[in-house]
């Protein structure tokens, strides 16, 4: 699709250059298709002809949109394409975590299982249990679905509440933030990461969750306190954590790796083959439409025009 319309420059290993690196790869072009990587004043400062960074993905945390509408250039992003497919891999994590899944794999592997026992490795029901879910936008909106098929009791806070006919089709209630914490048994994440999220689960939140409940992450890092989740952890001040995201990833807290109630992924909530093609195809459309003067349809600041 971008050949076809551009003269196009491809970084060929699948690891995000650095801003230097960046920077000097985009001193002479009019489109950024950004997979993975910072876009920073450094790179926007030598970019003088850029017009469009389209993101392939849907948070863009790792572009700074104030300074790229300060310059006029438009910030894309692929949202929806990717929503059921994080909402699977989210529930995923909130099933593997509750039933032992990791940790019962290993046993099997190492060896260890030497006959049926009543009492082995005993985890927590999911049917029937509170779903809490913080951010209830499409992906929210999606797990609190995936929820009722387990017949699950809902409960969602945000930051605007849904309409009366969504609460009625996904059977949620709306509730305030301590309420969301206290009675979840499952907590599932779904906000952007801005400096109103930063650390938005920390030692407080954790601690008046229940000693039952299940912390799942597969937002953004930054939103959970990585120390407070690790000491949470390890006194079980909560059950356990299912993190597809991490505060400082690729780099983990060192405690986490070595506690047995966590589900450690590295940041695939998107990853099937279906849903990286529509994130791609996506991008590149937002891209060629910015490029050929169009508004794309996903605009990240929509002030620039």
């Amino acid at each position: 699709m971008l050949a076809a319309a551009c003269a196009v420059h491809v970084h060929p290993a699948d690891i995000a250059l650095k801003p230097d690196q960046l920077a000097e790869a985009c001193r002479e072009v009019e489109g950024l298709l950004a997979v993975g990587v910072r876009v920073n004043e450094e790179v926007l400062s030598q970019a003088g002809k850029l017009r469009v960074v389209a993101n392939c993905g849907v948070g863009y945390d790792n572009i700074d949109v104030e300074a790229c509408t300060r310059r006029k250039i438009v910030v894309t992003n692929t949202p929806g394409v990717l929503t059921d497919t994080t909402a699977d891999l989210a529930f995923a994590l909130l099933l593997a975590v509750a039933r032992r899944v990791a940790e019962g794999d290993k046993f099997v592997r190492e060896g260890r299982w030497e006959r049926w026992e009543f009492g082995m490795m005993w985890g927590a029901d999911v049917h029937h249990k509170t779903l809490g879910v913080w951010g209830f936008g499409r992906i929210g909106q999606a797990v609190a679905r995936r929820g009722r098929g387990f017949e699950m009791n809902v409960l969602y806070h945000s930051r605007r509440r849904a309409s009366p006919a969504l609460e009625g089709g996904l059977a949620a209630r709306f509730v305030d933030r301590e309420t969301l914490l206290r009675e979840s048994d499952f907590l599932s994440l779904h906000v952007p990461y801005e400096t109103g999220t930063h650390h938005l689960i920390g030692a407080r939140e954790l601690g008046l969750m229940k000693p039952s409940a299940f912390l799942i992450n597969t937002a953004r890092g930054k939103i959970v306190d990585e120390e407070a989740l690790v000491a949470a952890l390890k006194s079980r001040t909560i059950a356990g954590a299912g993190l597809d995201v991490f505060e400082h990833e690729p780099h983990l807290h060192p405690e986490l790796t070595k506690l047995n109630n966590v589900v450690l992924l590295p940041h695939v909530g998107s990853a099937t083959g279906e849903t990286r093609l529509k994130m791609a195809t996506l991008a590149a459309e937002n891209l060629l439409a910015a490029l050929h003067g169009r508004r794309p349809p996903n605009v990240v600041n929509p002030e620039v025009y």
